[in-house]
């Protein structure tokens, strides 16, 4: 017998722990008549919080709030969000680049992938998630690359493809099931979540239900499936 997963509500989910890490979120609006993006960071260290979003072209790209306070780029200044004809790619880290390279050369978001592993910063080996939205086809994909029960001389690479979704439904992956020391891996499918709203309604509901003290910086964007318009939020808690 098939059980299937309930669809989530967004606030519930997001408040559910004071540290899901970074996460994406993935869907189609409720009037069915746009791709949804969420791309969020969170910071539990003075260096992880010293961020901002901002725009890069189509994109995005993180960048230090006080540069005089950055203590080590690697890992945290990466460019989470491009744009490639009409495809979006929204990642965790440099495998943002990976991806667009390997879809340059007519090759694909998996093939991309599977070139790549989870972050070296151990002890947490934090996964490296990843997703792909393509109004053009109507259809949404995400991955998570992490260590295989902790243990880094293993790889397990997950992927999801999402085709014609369902209006008003999302899907959420994140790195870390929640605090810890050291930070336990996201575990299980992408979480399905139901989307309510216009781009500045879903925008409220996702930052405001993240926990104020880590909650660093927020992306979202709709992109209407039959036009390829967008419509784009960017909130940072540094201004």
């Amino acid at each position: 017998m098939v059980i299937a997963m309930q669809t989530r509500k967004l606030r519930d989910e997001l408040s559910a722990t004071s540290y899901p890490g970074r996460g994406i979120i993935l869907g189609k609006s409720g009037d069915g008549k746009a791709l949804v993006i969420a791309y969020f960071i969170m910071g539990r260290s003075e260096n992880s919080r010293n961020r901002v979003f901002v725009e890069d072209g189509a994109g995005i790209k993180t960048r230090a709030f006080d540069e005089s306070r950055m203590v080590d780029p690697s890992l945290i200044i990466y460019a989470p969000v491009r744009v490639l004809g009409d495809a979006t790619v929204v990642t965790n880290g440099d495998q943002t680049d990976t991806v667009v390279e390997f879809m340059e050369q007519g090759k694909s978001f998996e093939d991309a992938l599977r070139t790549r592993t989870f972050e070296p910063d151990g002890p947490n080996f934090t996964p490296r998630i990843s997703g792909l939205a393509e109004p053009k086809h109507d259809r949404y994909r995400l991955s998570i690359l992490k260590a295989a029960d902790g243990d880094p001389s293993s790889v397990r690479r997950y992927f999801y493809e999402y085709e014609t979704p369902l209006a008003g439904q999302g899907h959420f992956i994140h790195t870390y099931q929640g605090d810890g020391n050291p930070l336990p891996s996201f575990e299980g499918e992408p979480v399905p979540l139901a989307l309510e709203g216009d781009i500045d309604a879903f925008t409220a509901a996702v930052w405001d239900s993240l926990d104020g003290d880590n909650r660093v910086s927020l992306f979202t964007r709709y992109i209407k499936i039959d036009t390829g318009e967008t419509e784009t939020r960017i909130i940072n808690k540094n201004q």
